[in-house]
């Protein structure tokens, strides 16, 4: 995932949208930029890396403004390079503006390859670059409705942030895939791919912005603008409270931390094994284990810890690089699992690398008499297109391998995954509007062929 992060009318804008991605930092890793607004000037720092070791004194020096946009990349589409890190700035007519984005347009390929047509040379190879190009051949007269008239041609997930002349734009998709949270803190107003950033900077969460909404902040004037036409259901992506957020956040109106322990009441009713203790995969799954412990009546230990030096696996863009963090990042306690019959809970099984060195590393650790292993979310089959670094079916293990065969390759003595139905329960009366589609191979927006190859 990505994060992104604005501000309006603060003096200290800049400053504290470099906290708000600090707050945000668990939802990538790979780079770091902000962009802020004075006047008609747009000042830009970007880098690659994490936003505590990247910024610099000289580099607030470089960026002045009372409204600003930050973004925290790993990227979905695109390679993980400088040219990818966002904000992009472009001049669009008159007024140069910047964007940050996070999500992932699944009709991006058809559009630039139009847009090549017109003359278009991209400086990236992000989709995100297509909106302020089909900005840029609007004819519309305001940023706003430039914008309107952009993502009116785009498919598939959006939140998005559009800095202008003493003005923020904020948009999220007619499906609601990401999400993107409005606060407000004395004259300003803070916006963010989660609340937990607001606490940061002392801003009082508001509300989330719609599935559709286009939100125009001035100086003087708050305006919502619903332009698209509204589906059937939304498509907020279920993952997000599984595993991205960070547990003290509201996401789709949900607490994370209580929706995980949710999980795990729900996957311990599912499950008739006895066991010792139950232990969580750090960190995301901390809560899951608990309210599977609290379920089953078992002890809740901590017989894996985490270095917190590490970052997490799952959004390293390199397979390779994934199974050395694994290493680096987490340590079994010898002393709490020996000889013990162990649950150990994890949020999800998505390529299977990381569980199998999971339990490798508990066995080379010392004698575990069991080692079941439980998992959070159900079974991943298919890719997301919608902004989750899962592009090919053939990498998921779960599109290939009944739950035996996963459990001999990773080398547990049981496995069980949470149920369709089971999450369903958990995400309560509005269930009907998360996208399902890693899980069913079903989606909220049609994903066609030449979608499905889609590089930019």
């Amino acid at each position: 995932m990505c994060a992104i992060a604005g501000i309006t009318n603060d003096k200290d804008a800049v400053a504290k949208t470099y906290l708000m991605l600090y707050a945000l930092q668990h939802r990538g890793q790979e780079s770091a930029g902000i962009a802020a607004a004075e006047g008609k000037r747009i000042s830009l720092v970007k880098k690659m890396g994490l936003v505590r070791s990247i910024f610099k004194e000289k580099d607030f020096k470089k960026l002045s403004g009372d409204f600003s946009i930050g973004h925290i990349r790993y990227s979905t589409a695109g390679s993980s390079m400088i040219k990818n890190a966002q904000p992009f700035v472009m001049k669009i007519g008159k007024e140069t503006v910047a964007i940050c984005h996070n999500g992932n347009l699944v009709n991006a390929t058809e559009l630039k390859k139009g847009l090549r047509k017109q003359g278009v040379k991209f400086e990236s190879n992000s989709d995100t670059e297509v909106v302020l190009h089909l900005m840029k051949f609007s004819k519309k007269k305001k940023i706003e409705d430039k914008l309107i008239d952009a993502l009116s041609q785009v498919k598939g997930a959006y939140s998005l942030l559009i800095l202008a002349k003493n003005k923020l734009i904020a948009a999220r998709d007619p499906f609601g895939f990401r999400p993107l949270s409005l606060g407000k803190m004395k004259g300003s107003y803070v916006l963010a791919s989660e609340n937990c950033a607001f606490r940061l900077v002392e801003a009082k969460f508001v509300r989330d912005i719609n599935p559709g909404e286009v939100l125009v902040i001035s100086k003087n004037e708050v305006k919502s603008l619903y332009p698209f036409p509204k589906p059937k259901n939304f498509g907020q992506c279920f993952f997000e409270l599984v595993y991205f957020s960070r547990p003290d956040s509201f996401v789709f109106g949900h607490e994370i931390a209580n929706f995980r322990k949710l999980l795990g009441k729900e996957l311990a009713k599912e499950d008739n094994i006895s066991a010792d203790l139950v232990t969580p995969v750090p960190d995301s799954s901390n809560f899951i284990a608990l309210g599977y412990g609290q379920a089953k009546g078992v002890t809740y230990e901590m017989g894996i810890l985490r270095s917190h030096y590490i970052g997490r696996t799952f959004i390293e863009p390199d397979q390779e690089i994934r199974n050395l963090s694994t290493k680096l990042k987490l340590f079994p306690m010898r002393g709490i699992l020996k000889g013990k019959k162990a649950v150990i809970i994890d949020d999800s099984i998505v390529r299977g690398t990381t569980s199998q060195k999971i339990i490798s590393l508990i066995k080379s650790a010392g004698k575990t008499k069991k080692i079941h292993f439980r998992v959070g979310c159900p079974r991943i089959i298919s890719p997301c297109y919608f902004g989750i670094d899962t592009p090919t079916k053939e990498e998921l293990i779960a599109s290939s391998n009944t739950d035996s065969q996963i459990c001999k390759k990773i080398g547990a003595d049981t496995l069980h995954y949470q149920t369709i139905e089971g999450l369903k329960k958990c995400l309560g009366k509005n269930s009907k509007n998360f996208c399902y589609g890693c899980l069913t191979g079903k989606y909220p927006i049609e994903v066609t062929e030449g979608m499905k190859s889609c590089s930019c």
